[in-house]
């Protein structure tokens, strides 16, 4: 039996309040808690405080998305890039700050110069994973990279990329599997073929395969049949995380009886 912890993000009602999504969390039928430091929802020492007297009320357990809108740990922007550290650094003190069990953030993205200097963004990310790991390390905060699809310009979309980051910075970083992101690519399988050893945490929507749609479970064209069969097969016992934008209940609902 896979003992899997099912948990949702907050990502579905980032355009309310923050005040809003706050008295939400008691009504989750999980207690396990993505909330995103980001948009209008970034964290501060008031919201801070909100959500840790939430989670003692409600018996919550969190992970903290890190922001993304606009920062690109591969820039090859000297400014734009100290930018992006320095806001994701005020999000690892912010994750140590509620308590969050695992840090989420995003590998840099292709610009329209990166062609002028081959291989730099990888390199770049690389270095800022470096950067971010030693921040990490230091506030005691368990962190873990996402794929990215590359038709959005980004880096990391396959477990190749994974692997050689690995190889060049011999980070023991885990990674977050989004398996809408990697429907698009292609890459749900080879993800668990080459590095599921890595899959700390996993990211559930659906897709048609054409666009990061964040549909509910089972409403595209993930086989989530598979999906939960193969991790009960290699024993997954962490977080998969509904990041869907429609149909909440419906999904964890899903994943949940699929998962016994």
């Amino acid at each position: 039996m896979s003992k899997a912890k099912v948990g949702v993000s907050m990502l579905y009602c980032l355009s309310e309040p923050f005040d809003r999504m706050v008295k939400r969390l008691s009504t989750q039928d999980t207690p396990y808690i993505e909330i995103l430091d980001e948009g209008t929802h970034d964290l501060n020492r008031t919201r801070i405080t909100q959500l840790k007297e939430a989670a003692k009320s409600y018996s919550l357990e969190y992970s903290l998305h890190a922001p993304f809108a606009d920062i690109n740990i591969a820039s090859p922007i000297k400014p734009m890039l100290n930018a992006s550290l320095k806001r994701l650094k005020q999000s690892l003190h912010n994750a140590s700050a509620i308590d969050a069990k695992l840090w989420v953030f995003h590998p840099g993205q292709r610009t329209g110069i990166g062609q002028f200097y081959p291989g730099a963004d990888f390199k770049q990310t690389c270095q800022s994973i470096q950067e971010l790991y030693r921040e990490a390390e230091e506030l005691g905060v368990n962190i873990a990279l996402e794929n990215l699809p590359a038709k959005y310009w980004f880096l990391m979309n396959s477990p190749q990329e994974f692997l050689r980051m690995y190889r060049e910075t011999n980070l023991p970083i885990g990674i977050t599997l989004d398996l809408g992101h990697a429907n698009l690519e292609g890459q749900i399988q080879p993800f668990f073929d080459l590095v599921a050893d890595k899959i700390i945490h996993i990211h559930a929507s659906d897709n048609d395969g054409s666009d990061d749609q964040h549909l509910g479970v089972g409403e595209g064209k993930i086989d989530y049949e598979w999906l939960t069969g193969t991790l009960k097969k290699i024993g997954y016992n962490k977080t998969i995380i509904v990041e869907s934008i429609t149909n909440i209940p419906q999904s964890l609902q899903k994943l949940k009886q699929l998962l016994l």
